[in-house]
């Protein structure tokens, strides 16, 4: 490394590139564009060794460092980024960037360390129904710790910045809301039509729903809604599981007829996919600020959004949203003509870019150098 350099390491995320997951495409983005604009940082990402087979050590200008972590749901988070903050504090970091409030509760060890800390606020973790009281309680608690003791706090969407204002006054100073950002995805090398013949689709014959098979992505009752909403369109569902769950394996026993489970996809066969869909479903009740729906709405897809906060701060119109879990309602709009839903690609491009997001990002870095 350049001695004129400093170094900014990058945890609480499984790695980059190609690793499903909203905070990691988020840094997939995020990072390398940072990269560009940043000659006095040396960003090196710290990922998790099981999600990183086949990896390369650097991408588009940052390092890539797999290091030892289980691959169990409730002890992976909080082994790796222990294991993250140490490495980042053997290689001399200067800063240290920690993702998500489960890892931030590392936050205290790493500022005692001597690490100058950013933390980002994906969401409120703690409000999935996959966590029992304890995990809820540790989140709860590497929120409040994050806050407390990071040097400079990044929330995802505007609600989630004026909830941490209220809720932590005294550390409403130091929280910047800087938005995920709606990507320009590139093209699959086989083209479209090959890829939509790959999964028995045609275009515009089909409605499309990307994500984890994890209970807070609602997919078991967008299911539900599909079947009584008498479409003759398809139900592709592309995503998969990290971990093995009763959940996981309710919604891959649905697969079979106008069900389609593509498995987690690469994002240029999912700009396939998102360019081709006729409707573009997302019935969370839980989100930070939906990448998919970012995706889907750049790609020009008409969509449907479930009503939570998090969806509304893309700012839709009232058309877009339905109320979260309610099936009856999702299945009657979804037999509705699609350009019903349609949105303004162009307008979520001006207002969700990475090019601008990647600066805020970058200033808040130098800001925490700084303190």
């Amino acid at each position: 490394m350049d001695s004129a350099r400093s170094r900014l390491c990058v945890t609480g995320l499984r790695g980059i590139p190609g690793v499903m997951g909203g905070v990691e495409t988020h840094c997939e983005e995020l990072l390398p564009r940072v990269a560009v604009s940043a000659p006095e940082f040396e960003i090196e990402v710290l990922g998790r060794r099981p999600y990183m087979k086949g990896v390369s050590d650097r991408c588009q200008g940052v390092l890539i460092t797999s290091l030892p972590s289980p691959r169990q749901s409730h002890l992976e988070a909080i082994i790796s980024t222990t294991v993250g903050v140490l490495y980042a504090r053997w290689r001399g970091a200067r800063v240290l960037h920690i993702h998500a409030i489960g890892p931030a509760i590392l936050t205290p060890f790493a500022r005692l360390i001597g690490l100058k800390v950013v933390m980002t606020h994906h969401g409120d973790d703690y409000e999935r129904a996959k966590w029992g009281r304890f995990a809820k309680f540790m989140l709860r608690t590497g929120e409040s710790w994050g806050l407390n003791c990071a040097h400079r706090v990044i929330a995802v969407s505007p609600s989630l910045a004026q909830r941490l204002a209220r809720q932590y006054p005294s550390c409403a100073e130091k929280v910047r809301y800087i938005p995920n950002g709606a990507p320009a995805l590139i093209d699959d090398e086989l083209g479209s039509a090959e890829i939509l013949s790959r999964f028995g689709l045609s275009a515009r014959k089909f409605i499309l729903a990307v994500g984890r098979f994890v209970p807070e992505k609602g997919f078991d009752y967008l299911i539900d809604a599909f079947r009584k909403s008498g479409t003759g369109r398809k139900l592709v569902i592309a995503g998969g599981a990290d971990h093995g769950s009763a959940y996981a394996r309710k919604i891959m026993s649905e697969a079979g007829g106008n069900v389609i489970l593509t498995g987690q996809q690469p994002r240029p066969v999912l700009k396939a996919l998102y360019e081709n869909t006729d409707l573009f479903v997302l019935p969370s009740f839980h989100e930070g600020l939906p990448i998919t729906a970012l995706e889907a709405g750049r790609c020009g897809a008409p969509m449907l959004l479930s009503d939570i906060q998090p969806n509304r701060d893309l700012g839709l119109g009232a058309a877009n949203y339905f109320p979260v879990g309610n099936a009856d309602v999702l299945a009657e709009k979804m037999g509705k003509p699609s350009v019903e839903f349609s949105v303004d690609a162009r307008d979520l491009h001006d207002r969700f870019d990475w090019d601008q997001i990647a600066q805020h990002t970058l200033a808040v870095y130098r800001e925490a150098e700084r303190v």
